[in-house]
């Protein structure tokens, strides 16, 4: 409908409204009207159409859209009813005899407010429940009929700019919520019935609004979703509950990270912000998933100074840029540095100039096959680099070294693994020799981090499958990128110097499982996207280890946080490795390595008997 259209419909609209209304309360109140009478009220009339429209056009009755109409709009129509009759009052006055009708007039206010107010407000009515439900609007199912599942519910209600979502119902566990309503709409059954409700109410689209789901609920119930065609979507976090920052423009979709059920560690704030806060810090390897990371949480400690070093240029400057426009009220240095860590006099040069009094060493290679073909950069990056790196921390007085390890170092059957058991021995030894506190924080795999098997998952998802699995029984520890990355930095403030910190990973989860919910979360069934098994690869074990139950401390030192029982590391077992490999071939080079951990292995046995 054009503007010069609708404001013609709506001048008739109120002017037949006006013209009628102060007839019919005349004829309320004087039901026997004389000829004077009837005078009076036609110049009523005609005085109140004249301002009524006069004051319409003052509060802008003409230009509102009233399909979204409500208090403020409500309020301007009393105002401009008010000032008219008012106005038609003091015509009366003027042209009665100074007599004025004032019942006659207190209805025709009434009959105005409820006719002219009660044409807006049907409209709206109107449009809410039949022209803006269009059939477009996907049949919403909401989980959760608690606090944050009214949010939802009343935001999709009544959000006009939402044209995708229509709330039709609750699901509950919760007995007396059951058969109840809530903002007009039912709780239809528990989670179990998921799949029957779906079917029985159309429903196209799942809000999960439940924030503070116990380990495993999500998972319990993203399989109840799973078991219909419907689009399952979240609400994010308990924070944004908090700080009524929930709203329908934050729902996202559940992620695989999601349905890991682990509870969020609660950080020992005060010891981080004590030894983080002022102090510079680098972070090697910044540019990378864990770095980049790392990066991220030390700088909500404010820092003095930030050194990112990495040899990748675009992604420092990626990681670089981010820091600065998030934190960039911060009073806090931001270095970018691009240098290897193969490269020992631009470390040393690095160190020697920025003063880190922290070091966060997560440079590596960590790709398993990938390394099976390259032992000798394996080697370069991961043992000579961290060396480099090490020494250079020595010799300059850094405070505090921590290097980021994996469950791969343990019982190591592929290069990568012993290469990063290899740096971790010498980390153990610099520990014994040097007044810095060195230590390895070591854990599984993370997801979404780069070569990890998320990311490859999505991307033949993507590319229509199939989803290739090596074996059926293949089983990894995951956690996600923040939660490592916070746990390393609180590994740091209880370094003594010489521990290997092993960070508890939950339970492990079978890579077969993992695929089935990311094609199930991606909206496919197994049929569309199939799994298929490719045999393990070279240097891949069937299941990872973080510690045996005689290498590792009872007890937890912090939440989530062991300590391993290590002993000291002879210097010769790496050194000679470290001299030598360029001149082994990679069969040879691949011997060394693994006769290094397995005569350390060996030593850690008979001294454990």
């Amino acid at each position: 409908m054009t503007y010069r259209t609708r404001l013609t419909l709506l001048i008739i609209l109120d002017s037949l409204i006006v013209s009628t209304a102060i007839f019919i309360a005349s004829w309320i109140v004087y039901p026997s009207t004389n000829v004077s009478q009837l005078d009076a009220i036609i110049i009523s009339a005609v005085a109140l159409l004249v301002f009524h429209h006069l004051f319409a056009f003052i509060y802008k009755l003409y230009n509102k859209v009233w399909a979204y109409a409500s208090i403020g709009e409500l309020i301007a129509i009393v105002k401009a009813i008010t000032l008219s009759i008012i106005a038609a009052g003091i015509v009366q006055y003027l042209f009665n005899d100074f007599a004025v009708y004032r019942r006659a007039l207190l209805i025709t206010w009434m009959l105005h407010i409820t006719l002219i107010g009660g044409s807006r407000f049907v409209w709206r009515i109107y449009r809410d429940r039949y022209i803006a439900k269009a059939e477009n609007q996907k049949r919403t199912l909401i989980v959760g009929a608690g606090s944050a599942g009214a949010m939802i519910a009343r935001q999709l209600k009544n959000d006009h700019n939402n044209q995708e979502l229509l709330p039709v119902a609750f699901v509950d566990d919760d007995i007396n919520k059951q058969k109840m309503q809530l903002f007009d709409l039912p709780v239809a059954g528990t989670v179990k019935e998921i799949p029957n409700i779906v079917k029985n109410l159309d429903i196209q689209h799942i809000v999960i609004a439940i924030p503070s789901l116990k380990n495993g609920a999500l998972e319990k119930i993203v399989e109840q979703c799973n078991k219909t065609t419907a689009k399952v979507q979240m609400i994010p976090k308990i924070e944004d509950l908090m700080t009524g920052r929930v709203s329908v423009s934050h729902l996202k979709n559940v992620e695989v990270e999601d349905l890991l059920g682990r509870e969020p560690v609660k950080l020992d704030i005060n010891a981080i912000s004590e030894y983080v806060t002022d102090k510079t810090v680098m972070v090697t390897g910044a540019g990378g998933s864990i770095g980049s990371e790392i990066c991220r949480q030390i700088l909500k400690f404010n820092p003095g100074k930030i050194v990112l070093f990495g040899h990748g240029e675009f992604s420092i400057y990626t990681i670089d840029m981010e820091l600065r426009n998030r934190y960039k009220d911060a009073n806090i240095e931001i270095v970018p540095v691009i240098g290897d860590v193969q490269d020992r006099d631009r470390v040393f040069e690095v160190i020697k100039k920025q003063q880190p009094a922290i070091i966060y060493h997560a440079a590596a290679h960590k790709h398993v096959p990938l390394m099976e073909y390259n032992p000798h950069e394996a080697v370069k990056n991961n043992i000579v680099g961290t060396k480099n790196v090490a020494e250079a921390a020595d010799t300059f007085g850094v405070s505090t070294f921590v290097m980021v390890s994996t469950d791969k170092a343990v019982n190591p059957t592929n290069v990568m693994g012993a290469t990063k058991r290899v740096a971790e021995m010498v980390v153990q030894d610099m520990a014994r020799k040097s007044k810095t506190k060195f230590v390895a924080v070591r854990f599984g795999n993370v997801l979404g981090s780069r070569g990890s098997v998320i990311p490859l998952f999505k991307k033949q998802i993507e590319q229509g499958g199939p989803v290739t699995v090596t074996d059926p029984e293949m089983t990894r520890y995951f956690m996600t990128i923040p939660e490592a990355s916070r746990l390393v930095i609180q590994a740091g403030t209880l370094a003594s110097g010489g521990e290997i910190f092993v960070l508890d990973m939950g339970e492990p989860v079978k890579i077969v499982d993992l695929a089935r919910n990311l094609i199930k979360l991606s909206g496919y069934s197994e049929e569309e996207i199939p799994i298929q098994f490719s045999g393990i690869r070279p240097g891949e074990k069937m299941y990872e280890e973080l510690l045996g139950e005689d290498e590792v401390h009872p007890d937890a030192v912090y939440e989530k946080i062991y300590v391993g029982r290590t002993m000291d590391v002879d210097e010769a077992l790496f050194l000679d490795l470290i001299d030598r490999f360029e001149g082994y071939d990679a069969v040879e080079l691949k011997d060394k390595l693994m006769g290094i951990v397995f005569m350390e292995k060996t030593l850690l046995s008979v001294k454990g008997s």
